[in-house]
C-alpha cells in the first residue's frame, strides 16, 4: 500500500473510532494489540491486510472501506441496520434555504454580519468557498455554529472559485447584491440538485427593473448593470418562486426608493430574509403576504447579528421518520406556520399527534411548537396530494408523503407538478419494498401498506428523494447500504448521528481506492 493510501485509511479509522466514542487504548483492547500500534495505524504508518481491516471494522461496528476502484471512490455512503423503533426527542436545525439566502444577503452589508446557529451543511460550505474566493472573510466562532462574515473593501470576482459555484444553484442569488457593486460582471452557471430544467428567466425579468441585463454565454451569465431603475412600476413576478423573490428583495434593498413586488413568495426563507433586511435598516412592508413594499438604502454599513428560524422541511423529514418506523418521538422547535397544511393532510390520513404551546424562535418572529407523534394505522387520502405555494403544502415536503403513503392502507396519487424529474426518483422506493408506479414524469401512484426490505441502493441525485430512501431503510429489517449520499449532506447537518440518538443505526463509511 502507498503511504498516501495508508494515511487515508488511518484517517478513516480515526474518524470511525471517534464516532464510536472509543480511545486508542479502548480500540487496542478490542483488537488485542497495543495503543502504540493503533496510533501507528491512524497515522498511516502501519501496513494493513484485508484481515486487519475486517477486524478493525468489526471492532468499530462499521464498514470502514470498500476496497474497490470506482468512479465514486472517496464518496460517503451509509450503512443502515433497519427495523428499529425510534424514541426520544430531537431538535429541528435552522433552515438550509434561509441560510443560503442570508449568506448572499451578507454581500449587501459593508459591516460585519454574524449569523447565529447557522446550518453547517455542504450547501453552506460551497457558498462559503465562493465567498472566501472573492475576498470575503468568514470564520466559525469557537464552539458554536455562529458564522462571522466580514466583507473586503472591494470584492474580487476575478478570483471566484468557479468549481464551487457550479455545484450550487445559490450562486444565482448573487445577482441581486452584485448589481449595486459592478457595472459588468459574470457568474458561472448554477448547479445543485438534478431536478430537470429549472428556468432562470423569472430572475432575469425581475432584475431588469433595476437596470440589470443578463445574457447567458458559454458557461456563465454575463451581467450588465445600467443603474437606471424603473421606479414607477411594480415588479410583477411571473413565477411565485422563493429564490426569484429573494433576488428581487436583495436588489431592492440597496435601491434608496420604494419598490413594490407583487406575486412575491411569502415562504419561510423569504420571511427570514425580510427579517434580516430589517436588521440592516431596510423597510419591508407586507412580510408573509404576496405583496412586498421595500424602502431601501443606498449604502448599508452596520454590524449586525441574526438568527435564522428552524427548517420546516427537516421537521417534516422527522415526522416521516416517525411514521415509517412506527415510533413515538418529539420533534422540538418545529415552525408550525409552515407545517399546518402538512399536519392537516396527515390528520386526514388518520395520523395522531400532539402539539405543545407555541413559543418564538430566536429571531423573535417565527412561531415554533414541539410535535409528538403517536403511531397508529393510516389510510390513503381520497384526493391526490400535491404542493402549492405557501401557505399550501410545501413543494419540498411532497416527497415525504410518498413515503408516508406507502405506510397507509390504499392507493395515493402524488402529483409533483413543479419539477420535471423528481417524481421519477420516488420509484427508487421499489428497490426496498415499495409499490410506486410512475404514471408520467409528474405523477406517481403509491400502494400501501408495504413491507420494507433491506437492499443496496445508490442515492438519488435530488436531496429530498435521497432522504426518503434513507428513511425507508430505517424501517427495513436487516442491513441496507445507501451509496454516494453527498446530496443529503447538502441539506442536512449530522443527520445520521441525530437519528442514531433516537435509536437508529446509521453508520457512514467511504470507498478508498
Amino acid at each position: 500500500m502507498s503511504d498516501d493510501y495508508l494515511a487515508r485509511i488511518g484517517t478513516t479509522i480515526k474518524e470511525a473510532r471517534n464516532r464510536a466514542g472509543l480511545s486508542q487504548s479502548d480500540l487496542a483492547t478490542k483488537l488485542e494489540t497495543s495503543q502504540s500500534a493503533v496510533a501507528r495505524i491512524e497515522a498511516g504508518g502501519q501496513n494493513l491486510t484485508l484481515d486487519n481491516l475486517a477486524r478493525i471494522s468489526e471492532a468499530l461496528d462499521t464498514e470502514l472501506v470498500a476496497l474497490t476502484r470506482t468512479p465514486s471512490s472517496g464518496a460517503v455512503h451509509l450503512k443502515i441496520e433497519g427495523g428499529r423503533q425510534l424514541s426520544g426527542a430531537i431538535d429541528v436545525k435552522t433552515s438550509k434555504n434561509a441560510a443560503v439566502a442570508l449568506l448572499c444577503a451578507s454581500l449587501l452589508n459593508k459591516g460585519t454580519t454574524t449569523l447565529r446557529s447557522l446550518a453547517r451543511i455542504e450547501e453552506v460550505n460551497r457558498i462559503l468557498e465562493v465567498l472566501n474566493s472573492i475576498g470575503v472573510q468568514t470564520r466559525w466562532l469557537p464552539g458554536s455554529s455562529d458564522l462571522e462574515i466580514t466583507p473586503p473593501a472591494r470584492l474580487s470576482l476575478d478570483t471566484m472559485d468557479e468549481e464551487a459555484a457550479r455545484r450550487t444553484r445559490t450562486v444565482i442569488m448573487f445577482l441581486g447584491p452584485l448589481l449595486h457593486e459592478f457595472d459588468n460582471f459574470s457568474l458561472p452557471y448554477a448547479g445543485g440538485c438534478d431536478l430537470g430544467t429549472r428556468t432562470v428567466e423569472p430572475h432575469m425579468t425581475s432584475l431588469t427593473h433595476f437596470g440589470l441585463d443578463v445574457e447567458a454565454t458559454q458557461g456563465s451569465y454575463a451581467a450588465t448593470a445600467s443603474g437606471v431603475v424603473d421606479s414607477d412600476k411594480a415588479i410583477i413576478l411571473t413565477e411565485r418562486g422563493d429564490t426569484v423573490t429573494e433576488n428581487a428583495l436583495m436588489a431592492a434593498a440597496r435601491h434608496p426608493g420604494r419598490t413594490t413586488i407583487r406575486n412575491a413568495s411569502p415562504n419561510y426563507m423569504v420571511q427570514d430574509l425580510c427579517f434580516f433586511l430589517e436588521k440592516l435598516g431596510v423597510s419591508v412592508e407586507g412580510i408573509g403576504t404576496t405583496t412586498l413594499v421595500i424602502t431601501g438604502k443606498k449604502d448599508i454599513d452596520v454590524d449586525v447579528e441574526y438568527s435564522p428560524s428552524e427548517d420546516p422541511i427537516e421537521a417534516m423529514s422527522l415526522i416521516a421518520a416517525a411514521v415509517v418506523t412506527k415510533s413515538e418521538i418529539t420533534i422540538r422547535r418545529s415552525p408550525i406556520e409552515f407545517l399546518e397544511i402538512e399536519l392537516a393532510t396527515l390528520s386526514g390520513m388518520g395520523m395522531q399527534y400532539s402539539l405543545s404551546a407555541e413559543y418564538l424562535a430566536d429571531n423573535g418572529r417565527t412561531r415554533l411548537v414541539d410535535i409528538t407523534t403517536h403511531p397508529g394505522p393510516l389510510k390513503a387520502p381520497i384526493d391526490k396530494i400535491h404542493p402549492m405555494p405557501f401557505p399550501g403544502l410545501n413543494i419540498d415536503n411532497l416527497p415525504f408523503f410518498a413515503l408516508i403513503a406507502a405506510c397507509a392502507e390504499g392507493t395515493t396519487t402524488i402529483h409533483d407538478w413543479v419539477y420535471d424529474n423528481r417524481a421519477i426518483y420516488l420509484t427508487e422506493l421499489n428497490k426496498i419494498g415499495g409499490k410506486v408506479t410512475l404514471m408520467d414524469p409528474h405523477r406517481v401512484l403509491v400502494e400501501g401498506p408495504n413491507r420494507w426490505r433491506a437492499n443496496e441502493v445508490t442515492c438519488p441525485p435530488a436531496l429530498r428523494p435521497g432522504v426518503v430512501v434513507l428513511l425507508a431503510m430505517l424501517a427495513a429489517p436487516g442491513t441496507s447500504y445507501l451509496r454516494n449520499v453527498y446530496v443529503i449532506h447538502r441539506g442536512y447537518e449530522d443527520l445520521a448521528e441525530r437519528l442514531n440518538a433516537l435509536g437508529a443505526s446509521v453508520q457512514p463509511f467511504r470507498d478508498i481506492g
